[in-house]
């Protein structure tokens, strides 16, 4: 028998209407008349009180309940926020538990979903960066295998293509694991007080032959300190600014200009490298901190990368407490910065 709580209803109020008139019916006073209209009105309200009571408080939050437990078996707990209990339902705080949980099993779906679509992603995109230097390598060598390894002329150029590739293999592999251990906590960052002007000015010696042969100015903002010291991890900072500088060297057009400057306040500095390239187009903006990901996949190879290079630069930052910010006009340039604790005495590196 399928209950309801339409029949509990009837039932209670069969029963309340009956043990009614049979109450009253001991009295002789009481007629035939007066214990009809009795049991009738005994029978109405009961009936009518009963079923509005198992109705709206109960059955219907059992069905919720159900319902819900449906949706857990299926996975589809989308809409499980438009469900509310009724103040006066006595099943509210085990109702109130259940959508909790589901929430919370909605939300843990939701995570794992994400993180498979990244898996995938990821190593689709290994797959491929990894595919590429290792292909042109093995076709260098087995091309000197087949012969040519005789002509001293082919055999100079092949063995140094496949040294580039396999050295940008290397660095593809340096960055993973870098990136990999960042994530996972195993770098620990050793902070101090260093001037990061005499760090930065270091990293543009470096880059002095490389931006020279684009005829491109590398240069501190005007009225810059000599000395700008800050809190962090130095040799994560330099390969913060490493990266950035040497992206803004790839990506500016000859006779261009990179400028690295310090915004100093009170408690923080904002250091910025700009530069009058090629600039990024808006809808890649909030893209170019992930792994791999590319603007312009064919030039960028080109122009050499591991295309993980600002996904270190972000994760180094968000150690720091702080993260990257990126100002960019398409085809008139960028601009990189972040923010770091000012220093408050001598910097260990100085200029």
């Amino acid at each position: 028998m399928v209950y309801s709580s339409r029949v509990i209803a009837l039932l209670l109020a069969t029963c309340i209407a009956a043990v009614t008139s049979a109450f009253l019916s001991l009295f002789n006073e009481v007629g035939a008349t007066a214990l009809v209209v009795t049991g009738l009105i005994s029978f109405s309200v009961s009936y009518l009180l009963g079923f509005i009571i198992l109705e709206f408080l109960i059955f219907r939050e059992i069905d919720k309940i159900y319902n819900l437990f449906d949706k857990l078996r299926k996975k589809e707990l989308k809409t499980i926020d438009t469900f509310k209990s009724n103040p006066l339902n006595p099943l509210k705080k085990i109702n109130d538990e259940i959508f909790s949980y589901a929430a919370l099993k909605q939300k843990e779906i939701d995570e794992l979903k994400k993180i498979e679509a990244f898996r995938r992603e990821f190593i689709a995109d290994v797959s491929h960066e990894l595919k590429t230097p290792i292909f042109a390598a093995q076709g260098f060598v087995h091309t000197l295998l087949d012969g040519a390894v005789k002509d001293k002329t082919v055999r100079t150029r092949f063995l140094k293509r496949a040294a580039k590739s396999l050295d940008g293999l290397d660095m593809l592999v340096q960055d993973l694991l870098t990136l990999s251990h960042i994530e996972t906590g195993e770098i620990k960052m050793h902070f101090e007080y260093f001037d990061i002007k005499g760090l930065v000015t270091d990293i543009i010696d470096q880059f002095e032959n490389k931006a020279e042969k684009k005829e491109i100015k590398i240069s501190f903002a005007p009225d810059t300190p000599d000395l700008v010291t800050v809190y962090g991890d130095w040799q994560r900072i330099n390969q913060v600014m490493n990266n950035l500088i040497s992206n803004a060297i790839k990506y500016t057009n000859e006779a261009g200009d990179v400028e690295v400057g310090f915004r100093i306040t009170k408690n923080d500095v904002t250091t910025y490298v700009k530069d009058t390239g090629e600039g990024i187009p808006s809808d890649d903006v909030k893209r170019i901190f992930e792994r791999f990901y590319r603007v312009d996949k064919s030039r960028s190879r080109e122009k050499g990368g591991t295309g993980l290079g600002l996904a270190i630069v972000k994760h180094i930052l968000e150690e720091h407490k702080s993260k990257i910010e990126v100002k960019s006009t398409f085809g008139k340039g960028s601009e990189f910065s972040f923010k770091l604790t000012k220093g408050k005495e001598e910097p260990l590196f100085a200029n």
